[in-house]
């Protein structure tokens, strides 16, 4: 049976894994959950294509898409090995060979860790806590560790939660305090790094690949239940506990500033202390060994963000806690991505960024631009009751009073719009002056939209004197009532 395909978005991470970090097949497929051969076929499909990171990063979604190959199966390598090798194995006893392969590569082996290359991250199962200063209660809080890999040089912070974003925080805080970025980062397998757990195909948070992103590093989950995979950091999960924890027991703190003040006065002692196995402190071997192999930090610092899936209703807008976004009109139904920040609101479609608004948080009401509006809407748009008004100005007083009566006497000024406009465009057919005459006598009779008006001008009522003596001439004078015979046919 063929192989799930690859998702666009994991092919485009495999990619920059190899050609823009510089990882191992094995080490990209450890990242992602996949098979190293998996990463091996869509590396060499790329190459293929004539595609480098480069042209990667300028495609979109669909264009990678259209520039790549369906995905590499089990029986298409068998295919390829009997077209190299006609009298080798038949399918069935090469899949066996292939299984007895994968067990041979679970040998485990004594981990060796070069220098800058990995961060070892995790939370301490002891935890601190801090007590509330009116209430007096105690309230446990997490102890974030990292330990790097070649001179066990240590990190160690409070967080008030294990969630996803205390937990990007505190990496953005410990790269910082590295002042560089290690070559991969490993962690456990908990939810707020990995949203589906799996020995074989972890599933990272999307936001947890958006930070590795950003930095230019990768993520290498631990297995589950393989405490090898990640034993750095147990050691040093057990040396905070012991150094740190442990001499804070007969300590109170009222908040967590306060907490982390006193952790990282520990912290440093911590690191400035000889290790008898290397006869140096981590401080000095990170110095020596660490330090110059980090990668630089980026100019700006991560900011945390949140992703959802969001579909457009026909009005062309999507939801984020109960404010609403535009997003391109011809875009009304599709399935889109949304990301937000504390500060802004981004929309994204097959990997493109459609668009991009100010975070609002006024429930119930709705930031839209213009341009993602369909012509008709925008045309509407572009009117409003001062620019009406200016306009009916051009022509006279008497036909701005009118305007403006008639949006104060109805109760929504969008409403008004049609009369006001229809009104305006009578100078097209009758001119200025009429125009502005007629307004004058609706005003006079208390007349206020655009029928009365063009019914004026229609029987040349403008011309005559006075509403008051065309009344003794037996001239009807026109008002809300009169509809007129035009009216019943």
């Amino acid at each position: 049976m063929a192989t799930e395909r690859l998702s666009m978005r994991k092919i485009r991470e495999i990619l920059r894994h190899k050609w823009a970090v510089g990882r191992s097949h094995r080490e990209v497929a450890a990242s992602l959950g996949i098979s190293v051969g998996a990463v091996a076929a869509a590396e060499q499909r790329a190459r293929d294509a004539g595609l480098d990171w480069a042209a990667v990063e300028a495609l979109d979604d669909e264009g990678l898409e259209a520039r790549k190959k369906p995905g590499v199966t089990l029986e298409l390598l068998h295919h390829e090995y009997r077209e190299q090798h006609p009298g080798g194995y038949a399918y069935t006893q090469f899949c066996e060979h292939y299984r007895r392969w994968c067990q041979d590569r679970r040998l485990s082996m004594r981990q060796v860790h070069h220098a800058g290359e990995k961060l070892f991250v995790d939370f301490a199962g002891q935890r601190p806590h801090v007590v509330d200063p009116d209430t007096g209660e105690v309230r446990d809080v997490e102890l974030f560790v990292a330990v790097l890999g070649a001179s066990n040089y240590t990190y160690a912070e409070a967080t008030a939660t294990q969630q996803i974003a205390d937990w990007i925080q505190a990496h953005v805080r410990t790269f910082e305090f590295l002042g560089g970025i290690p070559g991969a980062v490993v962690p456990d397998q908990l939810k707020s790094g990995v949203t589906r757990p799996c020995r074989y195909e972890p599933e990272l948070q999307r936001c947890y690949e958006e930070l590795a992103l950003h930095y230019g590093t990768v993520i290498l989950p631990a297995r589950p239940g393989s405490p090898r995979d990640k034993a750095k950091v147990e050691v040093g999960v057990q040396v905070a506990e012991r150094w740190i924890l442990a001499r804070l027991r007969h300590q109170t703190f009222f908040s967590l500033p306060a907490l982390n003040q006193r952790i990282g006065e520990l912290r440093v002692e911590l690191n400035d202390r000889t290790m008898r196995h290397y006869r140096a402190s981590r401080r000095a071997l990170f110095e020596q060994l660490d330090r110059p192999a980090l990668k630089p930090l980026p100019a700006t610092r991560y900011e945390h963000a949140l992703w959802k899936f969001v579909r457009p209703n026909l009005d062309y807008h999507v939801e984020l806690d109960g404010h609403y976004y535009s997003v391109p009109f011809t875009l009304r139904h599709e399935r889109l991505d949304l990301r937000h920040t504390a500060t802004t609101v981004e929309v994204f479609h097959k990997g493109q960024r459609v668009a991009s608004h100010l975070r609002s948080h006024s429930r119930g009401r709705h930031t839209t631009v213009a341009e993602h509006m369909p012509k008709s809407h925008q045309a509407h748009l572009e009117w409003s009751p001062e620019r009406i008004s200016r306009w009916a100005q051009t022509i006279g007083p008497h036909t701005r009073a009118l305007v403006e009566a008639i949006f104060a006497d109805r109760p929504h000024p969008e409403q008004g719009y049609r009369s006001c406009l229809g009104i305006l465009r009578l100078a097209k057919r009758y001119g200025d002056t009429r125009l502005e005459a007629a307004c004058a006598r609706a005003l006079q009779v208390g007349a206020r939209s655009y029928r009365h008006v063009e019914s004026i001008l229609k029987h040349s009522l403008d011309r005559l004197p006075a509403a008051a003596e065309a009344a003794r001439d037996g001239v009807p004078v026109p008002h809300a009532n009169l509809r007129g015979r035009d009216y019943y046919r």
